[in-house]
């Protein structure tokens, strides 16, 4: 069957909001093995060594059988885990974003990675706002440290008050502005893609995998942003990564009637 261009994406949304999610017992239920493909996919983007077995006993076991890599590797995925930890009963209680959480966030994400030069010589630490400035991308975006506090407050405000039915319009903007900002001087792609998704799931909207093997397509969807704030290109990047995401479960639960199946019954 072939869907119309938002089509598959309302499929999948419907049938997420056809779960309840009132507890954490739900929310992990609906995530089924999301967490760990995130934590992978996410991480790999930035970081080679990671590897799909090696994040998959980490969130299972809480260790590895076997690594003889660089230990930062496995730091990164541990944070992974422990933000989702700390992030579960939140999403289900829908608490808005802040400046606070970003931090946290942050700080969780990165504790024991930091990059060396940041922290021995700049004085940075995780889960604070960058001291210097930094710049990304080609276009060498990047908010003056000075400047970052008051620019992530007035998006945080704008993305909170926003009260229509354009969530993951909203998502792409607020990405899309994070990491135009770059507010922490290492760990923005890591927080950003986080922090999109808490989003999403605070409003009832499917998370998402941002994969690797798509990064160039990401990258570029970024840059369109950075070169004339125009969100169309990663709003649409986003739609077909959720579509991906959960194309396997959007098959399998056609023609299941939701009261005998729950989301992670549909694995990914």
């Amino acid at each position: 069957m072939i869907f119309g261009k938002m089509e598959k994406y309302k499929k999948i949304l419907k049938l997420w909001r056809s779960y309840p999610m009132e507890s954490v017992a739900d929310l992990e239920k609906c995530l089924g093995s999301f967490r760990i493909l995130f934590a992978y996919n996410s991480g790999k983007i930035e970081n080679d060594e990671i590897t799909y077995q090696n994040t998959r006993e980490i969130f299972e076991n809480g260790k590895i059988s076997a690594f003889c890599g660089d230990p930062r590797t496995l730091f990164e995925q541990q944070n992974q885990k422990i933000c989702y930890e700390y992030l579960k009963d939140k999403i289900v209680g829908k608490k808005q974003l802040s400046a606070e959480l970003v931090k946290e966030i942050h700080r969780i994400l990165t504790a024991g990675t930091y990059d060396e030069r940041c922290y021995i010589e700049n004085g940075e630490r995780p889960g604070e706002y960058k001291k210097h400035d930094y710049v990304a991308g080609i276009h060498e975006v990047g908010s003056a440290a000075e400047d970052v506090e008051s620019d992530m407050d007035a998006l945080i405000e704008e993305v909170n008050e926003y009260c229509g039915d354009e969530i993951l319009k909203v998502a792409a903007y607020l990405h899309a502005r994070f990491e135009y900002i770059h507010p922490f001087a290492d760990g923005n792609g890591r927080t950003g893609r986080t922090v999109f998704n808490y989003y999403l799931m605070t409003k009832s909207h499917p998370p998402l995998i941002v994969y690797d093997d798509d990064k160039r397509e990401y990258y570029a969807a970024l840059q369109k942003y950075d070169e004339a704030e125009d969100i169309g290109a990663l709003h649409e990047f986003l739609r077909l990564q959720c579509e991906k995401t959960w194309a396997k479960t959007l098959e399998r639960a056609n023609g299941e009637s939701p009261k005998r199946k729950c989301f992670s019954d549909f694995q990914l």
